[in-house]
């Protein structure tokens, strides 16, 4: 053999060695390193916006894509089909009437009101196209609620859907009180306070607005409020830079989808996932999206069908929704091939695949107001996201132990907190930084200061507290565990338990009240329960008690479960204990106290019984 050959045939054999050895050792290794790259290379351009005079917004990319495919659809809802051409003209005309009716000023704050329908898109970037920013508000949400979301962001004009304007009733004058000027979607009304907006758009000029009011120089400039349920009680507003607009736009590019992919999106807008990555991420890829007003499990599929649906986005219970409907012989028809969300239990996880055939479906991790985001581009079943050596390079966080019983971080002897080993579960925090930013909550620096942990390793550093309860494996992927504190999820929505109790404490028979979640098998999240003291000469009434949550609570916080109890438990902090509660669950075989349970049909609160409780494990009870 040649000395050439020689050096070749090692060199071959070296190749080989590290090749099987990155495979034994380190199986992701291309996988993630051409994933970091690709997020690297728009984050990257994200980076020269700073460098620049003006930012490229999404709305900039909106009106770009506009110019560039204008007779392609961009959203069809109801069997309608509005192309971007569409869209942008409506807008266009709105935000004339917004600067000439509506008397709107560039920089102010505008609370919408809206089911999910086009218009909703017309609004919003008619709005931003006039310099403002738009408080998404939950139409799920009671009056109290509704008017601390409108004042906490500043707002003094609110914009309510056609089919909202009625529920207005209650609170039309507290609004006018307040000086908040009430805009509909409609064409008249005969409420004398209510504003119309449908008659003014079509005589106004469908030509663009000056650009130079929605133009921008600040990437951490706000563009829009998401409220999210957290541990303080009534909703916060998340301030939402244009810098989180656009990361999130880029959400199904990063997981590979293109301008040919169609979108689903059966999510509330008034969420970020549905605004911030569903319409973020179709305008960014010049795609279409299917926009429903809400979701349907047994429409689902005959949709997915009729409009060539390639991706789609889920919470967990969506997809055990669709799960749990009759098989039929067309569930593998279909050309969905991908699905992003976040929330799907490994056993529905499995069960999709194994009916609906190879869907990838792509977790991601992270809060309408953090800073950290886990995306699961691996797709291993079970797992919200992955780490790994790069991404802990620009991305700082850590898991610390947390003491579930006393409902607080473990500290050593010199009160820093400590992390957990890998395999165990332990509090998410993210480290705050220039790279990192915690945008926080309008309205009050408080609430921004309550999600912040301070000198948790060092004096002087911060880390925003997720209240997640994580663990990574030895390979780097993360999973959920659950949620620490006052919140729970439940049907797809955060569950504050202290808006909750407050609600609850009102009720002239409740001294005392505990409201926490319980698993229920089969269910994703955790039900609402409630731990109550009666009043000293009052006795519980199950009627008044849920007419009282009817009237004051949305569907998703009102709780499933009473238990009613002689005293409650309280820490070492003088905080009521949630954890043994938490683990006694609703068994009425298991625990002494007497418990009740939300009945629909007999408008009451009524006795929890053995043969109600196995109907709810076995599925047969609608909760």
């Amino acid at each position: 053999m040649t000395p050439s050959l020689g050096w070749l045939s090692a060199l071959i054999a070296g190749f080989l060695s590290v090749h099987v050895l990155q495979k034994l050792c380190f199986p992701y290794f291309w996988r993630d390193l051409l994933f970091l790259l690709r997020v690297m290379r728009y984050g990257v351009n994200l980076e020269l916006f700073k460098l620049r005079s003006r930012v490229h917004t999404v709305l900039d990319r909106f009106i770009q894509q506009a110019q560039r495919v204008p007779d392609k659809p961009f959203v069809i809802y109801e069997g309608s089909v509005h192309t971007y051409r569409d869209i942008e003209r409506r807008s266009n005309r709105l935000a004339h009437v917004f600067l000439e009716d509506v008397k709107l000023r560039k920089g102010e704050c505008i609370a919408l009101l809206m089911s999910n329908e086009p218009d909703f898109l017309c609004v919003w970037f008619g709005l931003a196209k006039v310099g403002c920013s738009v408080a998404f508000l939950n139409i799920n949400i009671k009056s109290k609620s509704l008017l601390h979301c409108v004042n906490c962001c500043g707002a003094k004009t609110l914009i309510v859907g056609a089919d909202l304007v009625d529920s207005m009733n209650g609170i039309l004058s507290s609004l006018q009180e307040e000086n908040i000027q009430l805009w509909a979607m409609k064409s008249h009304t005969e409420h004398t306070h209510v504003h119309t907006l449908l008659d003014k758009v079509e005589a106004a000029s469908e030509q663009p607005v000056p650009a130079s009011l929605r133009a921008t120089t600040s990437l951490k400039a706000p563009t829009l409020y998401i409220f999210t349920s957290g541990t303080t009680g009534l909703p916060k507003a998340a301030v939402i830079t244009h810098l989180q607009s656009l990361k999130a736009a880029a959400g199904f590019w990063a997981f590979g989808a293109t301008e040919d992919d169609v979108m689903y999106i059966p999510l509330p807008l008034y969420h970020s996932a549905a605004s911030l990555i569903g319409i973020g991420g179709t305008i960014e890829l010049g795609a279409t999206c299917i926009l429903k007003k809400k979701f349907s499990a047994s429409q689902f599929w005959n949709d997915c069908r009729k409009y060539d649906v390639t991706v789609f986005q889920y919470i967990g219970e969506l997809c055990r929704y669709l799960c749990n409907q009759p098989p039929t012989e067309e569930d593998m028809i279909h050309k969905v091939r991908m699905g992003v969300g976040n929330g799907l239990r490994p056993d529905v996880w499995r069960e999709f695949q194994s009916r609906f055939g190879n869907v990838k479906m792509c977790e991601v991790y992270g809060s309408t107001e953090g800073n950290l985001c886990f995306m699961n581009h691996i797709g291993k079943i079970g797992t919200v996201g992955r780490s790994n050596f790069f991404y802990r390079l620009l991305f700082k966080y850590d898991l610390i132990k947390y003491d579930m019983v006393k409902d607080e971080p473990v500290k050593d002897q010199h009160g820093f907190c400590q992390t957990v080993k890998k395999g165990e579960t332990g509090l998410l925090l993210s480290k705050v930084s220039a790279l990192s930013p915690f945008f926080g909550y309008a309205g009050s620096k408080q609430l921004t200061e309550r999600k912040l942990m301070r000198n948790v390793f060092a004096k002087g550093d911060a880390y925003f507290n997720t209240g997640d309860l994580m663990a990574e494996d030895q390979e780097g992927f993360i999973s959920f565990r659950d949620r620490v504190g006052d919140t729970f999820r439940w049907k797809g929505e955060n569950v504050a338990t202290t808006e909750v109790t407050e609600t609850l404490g009102l009720v002239e028979f409740i001294q005392e009240v505990n409201v926490y979640g319980v698993e229920i098998k089969g269910h994703e999240g955790r039900a609402g329960m409630a731990a109550m003291i009666i009043r000293p000469g009052f006795s519980f009434d199950g009627s008044k008690l849920f007419e009282h949550v009817m009237r004051d609570l949305p569907a998703y916080a009102r709780p499933l479960f009473i238990r009613l109890q002689e005293e409650m438990e309280m820490t070492s902090t003088f905080k009521q204990q949630k954890f043994q509660l938490v683990q006694s669950g609703f068994n009425p075989s298991s625990i002494s106290d007497l418990l009740f349970v939300l009945d629909h049909q007999q408008q009451s609160y009524i006795p929890l019984t053995d043969c109600i409780y196995h109907s709810i494990l076995a599925g047969e009870r609608k909760l």
